[in-house]
């Protein structure tokens, strides 16, 4: 072992420092309590991954002043590499060690020269950094000529590409140019054109204002015939009137004696006072019996508010509503139930308001379950049997009505709607029917 004066000009390097502080902390937590050194006791408790990494610095000073604390260390290191500390016993440094483990060895162990081989590991260290640098800074240096070489290579492209740019827009200038030359000469002939239509248009305004003395004496004329034939037609539709009043007299007091026999009849065979619709023939699967689910709704936007109004003053219109787009486009967040219900509600207010024949048509394609329908006086509320669309029942409503009978269909279905204006009926866009409930 070196003397107890021989030591170090500077401190251990870096990479050495860490690795005797990174032994002498794997002694520790194979090290008894009691053997220890005082000050590292608290660090002999840390987790072995972060032992060396907070305490660093003390670690460090202990294996500098405490040479009991340093030989164990030693120890552990000449049981791992015993070639290695024999060679530097002897003063030897193996010339394929690793500088670091060359150094750490000296530096633990302190055979004669430590120091020196210390710094001589340290010498090889520096100079494998600065190897290691150049080696980087070389690489860095040829990254830089390709990229060099790239943006001179770039900048000739895009060189080349604005000449050929340049170059065609120097030839959309020539022919810009000659286009507009092209242009102010056809402007030129226009103008001399619009000077001669001016010219011509003098002329035949000079000859319609002669020509305007006699129009207007024509005319005073043509109005007087007019305000003669007007009189001679008032005078007429006077006497007309007069005639007709006489002849309607006469017509009234037959229809009242007709209807007048006509009840007479009724009572006396017994008729029944109201009778079967058309619409009760179509067979529909009756409401209560068995559940529905929704159709999608495909509303179309309409901007005649008062079509319904005029379609519902006509008399004995039959009104057919197709409930389900009527709701999902109205109401379509609620459940189906309170869709009918709110439906069926306005529905029947409608009827007492205008005693139009009402029919509701609900898809039951699907009924799967009783479906509670409460109809309104007034109303009639019908579904598709299974296997059928409601779209195909309304159609059968339409067909089974006699030709001449007042038909709408309260429907946003395009196809819906194609389909009856065909068969005759009028189709109305579900938000009329919406806003007329509405109104209330």
């Amino acid at each position: 072992m070196s003397s107890a004066g021989e030591g170090l000009s500077r401190p251990l390097p870096e990479q050495v420092r860490l690795h005797v502080v990174e032994l002498a902390s794997q002694i520790l937590g194979s090290m008894p309590a009691s053997a220890v050194p005082l000050p590292l006791r608290g660090i002999a408790r840390f987790d072995p991954r972060k032992r060396a990494k907070l305490g660093s610095a003390p670690i460090a000073a202990q294996l500098e002043s405490d040479k009991k604390f340093r030989e164990l260390v030693a120890e552990t290191l000449s049981a791992g590499w015993p070639e290695l500390v024999a060679s530097l016993a002897e003063g030897v440094m193996p010339p394929a060690a690793e500088p670091v483990l060359v150094a750490a060895a000296a530096y633990l162990t302190r055979p004669p020269g430590w120091a020196g081989m210390v710094e001589i590991a340290r010498a090889d260290l520096e100079q494998s950094a600065a190897a290691a640098e150049g080696s980087a800074q070389e690489q860095t240096l040829t990254r830089l000529r390709e990229q060099l070489a790239a943006q001179k290579s770039s900048a000739k492209e895009e060189s080349d590409r604005l000449r050929e740019q340049l170059k065609t827009a120097r030839s959309e200038i020539s022919d810009l140019r000659r286009k507009l030359h092209d242009a102010r000469e056809r402007a030129k002939a226009a103008d001399a054109r619009a000077a001669e239509v001016e010219e011509a248009a003098q002329e035949v305004k000079a000859a319609a204002a002669s020509a305007g003395s006699a129009g207007e004496s024509e005319l005073r004329r043509l109005r007087e015939r007019v305000a003669d034939a007007e009189r001679q037609l008032e005078a007429t539709r006077r006497a007309a009137r007069e005639g007709r009043s006489v002849e309607d007299t006469k017509v009234r007091m037959l229809l009242d004696a007709l209807q007048d026999a006509a009840a007479g009849l009724r009572r006396e065979l017994a008729l029944p006072s109201s009778i079967s619709r058309p619409a009760d023939s179509v067979a529909s699967v009756a409401p209560g019996r068995q559940g529905v689910q929704a159709v999608p709704a495909r509303a179309l936007a309409d901007d005649d508010p008062v079509l319904l109004d005029q379609l519902l003053a006509l008399p004995q219109i039959h009104l057919i509503v197709d409930g389900y787009n009527v709701t999902k486009s109205g109401y379509g967040t609620l459940t189906l139930a309170d869709q009918r219900n709110r439906l069926l509600t306005g529905l029947g207010a409608l009827y007492a308001q205008t005693r139009t024949e009402l029919t509701c048509v609900f898809d039951g394609a699907e009924l799967n379950g009783p479906v509670p329908v409460s109809a309104p006086r007034g109303v009639r509320v019908m579904f598709s049997a299974p296997g059928q669309i409601a779209d195909d029942l309304i159609r059968q409503l339409v067909r089974a009505e006699p030709a001449g009978r007042a038909v709408a269909v309260v429907s946003s279905d395009r196809e819906v709607a194609e389909s009856v204006r065909r068969m005759g009926a009028r189709p109305v866009p579900s938000v009329l029917l919406l806003r007329r409930l509405g109104r209330g």
